[in-house]
C-alpha cells in the first residue's frame, strides 16, 4: 500500500462567510488538520458557526471542537505556531496585505481570498514577495476551479469547437448584507472589485490580459462601483463582455452565468438551472446537458494548495502576479466608468 500523505496543520484567519466556508472544506479534506482558528472580532468560544452564512454553498450546521482547535484572536499566536503550515486569510481585503507579507515572512504558505489586494499597487508588491518567499501563495480565485469553468477553459484551449467568436459572462446578486465591510467601498472595491472580479479574471485565464477595456456602470450603496458592465479587447478578436453587480432587489438571489459562441458550436451555463446548469448546443444534433464531475471550486482550490505544498511547487493554475493582473484590470474598468471611453490595464509583468 502507498503510505498515506502527511497531514498538513491549516490555521484560518477571519470567520466570516467566506473562512466558515473554507473551515467547512478543511475540515471535510484528508490529510488536512486545521489547528487554529483567529479572528479578533467574531469568535464563538463554544465552536459554534452555524449562523454565518452568505450567497452561495452553505450545509449543515458548523461547530468545531475549541479543545481540538485553538481560538485565538491574536494572528502573532497562529504565526509562531510550528504545527501550522497554511495560513488561510478571509480577512476583509484591507487587510489583506500586511497579513499575507506577515506570513510568508514568517515562512508560511498562504491561501489568500480574492481580491489579492485593495489596490493593483498592493498586489503586485505581495506577488513580488511570493515569488522570492519559501512559502508558496495562492489567491483563492475559485471560479478557475469550478467545475463548469474548468469544463470551459479546456474547451476554448483545446479549440475543440474552433475559434471563439464571443462570450458573455454575468455575476449578479443582492446587497452582500453578511457583513458591513462590503458596503464600505474604500475597504472593499465595491461589487467591481470583490465580486465582478472572478469573471475578470477568469476572462483573462481563457483569453490573456486584455489589450484594454471599456465599461460603463453606477455607484449606488458602497461610494465605489456597485455594478458595472464592461467589454474586454483581447488579442483573439473574440467579442468577450462581463457584467456583474449587487444591487439586485432582495428576492432575486444570486446569479453566476456564461455564453460562449464558437465556430461550430455554443455552450451556456447558468447556476439556477441545477442539474441542467451546463448545455452544449452543435449543428445537426440535438441540445446536449453536460455533466461534469469533481468538487466544487472551493473544496477543488484548497486541495490544490496541499497538493502544492506537498510537491513542493508554486501554484500554476492562478499565480499570484494573475491575481494582480486582475485587480490591475478592475482599476482600468474604473477609470473607464468614471472617466468614459477605453482604458488600459497598468499591468506589470514582472
Amino acid at each position: 500500500m502507498a503510505d498515506s500523505p502527511r497531514t498538513i496543520g491549516v490555521g484560518i484567519v477571519g470567520l466570516g462567510f467566506m473562512g466558515v466556508t473554507h473551515l467547512r472544506n478543511w475540515l471535510a479534506m484528508p490529510g488536512v488538520r486545521v489547528t487554529m482558528l483567529c479572528d479578533a472580532k467574531r469568535l464563538p468560544t463554544d465552536g459554534d458557526f452555524s449562523a454565518i452564512g452568505g450567497n452561495i454553498g452553505g450545509g449543515p450546521p458548523l461547530k468545531v471542537d475549541p479543545v481540538r482547535v485553538r481560538l485565538t484572536p491574536n494572528f502573532d499566536d497562529l504565526l509562531a505556531d510550528p504545527a501550522t503550515e497554511i495560513v488561510d486569510i478571509c480577512v476583509p481585503t484591507v487587510a489583506h496585505k500586511p497579513l499575507v507579507l506577515a506570513a510568508l515572512k514568517a515562512g508560511k504558505h498562504v491561501v489568500c481570498e480574492k481580491p489579492l489586494a485593495r489596490t493593483a499597487a498592493d498586489a503586485y508588491d505581495m506577488a513580488a514577495a511570493a515569488e522570492q518567499s519559501r512559502g508558496i501563495l495562492l489567491p483563492a480565485m475559485v471560479i478557475r476551479f469550478w467545475p463548469e469553468y474548468r469544463w470551459l477553459k479546456a474547451a476554448i484551449a483545446d479549440r475543440r469547437f474552433g475559434d471563439v467568436i464571443a462570450a458573455r459572462f454575468t455575476r449578479l446578486a443582492e446587497p452582500p448584507a453578511w457583513s458591513p465591510d462590503f458596503m464600505d467601498g474604500a475597504r472593499s472595491g465595491g461589487a467591481l472589485l470583490d465580486l465582478h472580479i472572478h469573471d475578470v479574471d477568469f476572462i483573462q485565464h481563457c483569453f490573456g490580459p486584455p489589450v484594454a477595456v471599456s465599461a460603463v456602470g453606477r455607484v449606488v450603496r458602497s461610494g465605489a462601483v456597485d455594478h458595472v458592465a464592461a467589454v474586454f479587447r483581447v488579442r483573439s478578436g473574440a467579442a468577450v463582455s462581463a457584467e456583474g453587480g449587487w444591487v439586485m432587489t432582495p428576492g432575486c438571489g444570486f446569479v453566476m452565468s456564461w455564453q460562449v459562441v464558437w465556430e461550430r458550436a455554443t455552450a451556456e451555463y447558468d447556476c439556477r438551472r441545477g442539474a441542467e446548469a451546463l448545455r452544449l448546443l452543435e449543428p445537426g444534433r440535438p441540445p446536449q446537458t453536460i455533466a461534469v464531475s469533481g468538487p466544487d471550486g472551493y473544496r477543488a482550490e484548497l486541495e490544490y494548495a496541499t497538493e502544492c505544498v506537498r510537491a513542493g511547487v508554486r501554484p500554476s493554475i492562478v499565480t499570484a502576479r494573475e491575481a494582480a493582473h486582475a485587480v490591475a484590470i478592475c482599476e482600468a474598468e474604473e477609470v473607464s466608468v468614471r472617466r468614459g471611453g477605453e482604458a488600459t490595464p497598468a499591468l506589470r509583468m514582472n
